[in-house]
């Protein structure tokens, strides 16, 4: 008898769970700057706040907990400024890198 999963009764994922290092961040942000979308990007430095505490990284930032909520929503567009702090709150950078090599 196969047995039927229903997605819709399968649990939400969330990344920041496994955000528990410096190394599978690191690999998370850069495979997000990979598709090149800046809705995509606020949403993953949201998931990497979580997972370190929304509160201390506003706080770090010089944001309020709340606009960092609405700054880094998955439908969100941040200014450049905001995910600048937004890093240097977490503690990482953004490299550029050739597309070419």
């Amino acid at each position: 008898m196969k047995k039927h999963i229903v997605v819709a009764n399968l649990p939400e994922f969330d990344a920041a769970s496994y955000l528990d290092s410096e190394a599978s961040i690191a690999a998370y942000l850069t495979d997000i700057l990979q598709a090149n979308d800046a809705a995509l990007l606020a949403a993953a430095l949201g998931d990497i706040a979580r997972a370190r505490g929304m509160t201390e990284i506003a706080k770090s930032a010089g944001i309020t907990r709340e606009a960092l909520y609405k700054a880094l929503r998955p439908d969100s567009a941040p200014r450049f400024d905001t995910i600048s702090r937004v890093c240097a709150a977490l503690g990482v950078r953004l490299v550029a890198q050739p597309i070419h090599s």
